[in-house]
């Protein structure tokens, strides 16, 4: 679903509203698959926070 250099957009992180709407890319994905990248300290959880992938080629919103 997600893969190490994809960029994107945070829409919505759980708890950290001044996350919302920063950009960065996909540097690691860990055994829990939660991402982290270039957008700060906090890792994604993509079952609670909305992020959408804004690589070149594609925009596509994922939940």
């Amino acid at each position: 679903m997600y893969k190490i250099g994809d960029k994107i957009r945070i829409i919505s992180m759980k708890g950290e509203d001044h996350y919302n709407g920063r950009e960065g890319i996909i540097e690691y994905i860990d055994g829990l698959d939660q991402l982290h990248g270039t957008w700060g300290g906090l890792a994604i959880i993509p079952e609670e926070d909305l992020i959408e992938v804004i690589n070149p080629e594609v925009v596509e919103r994922v939940n």
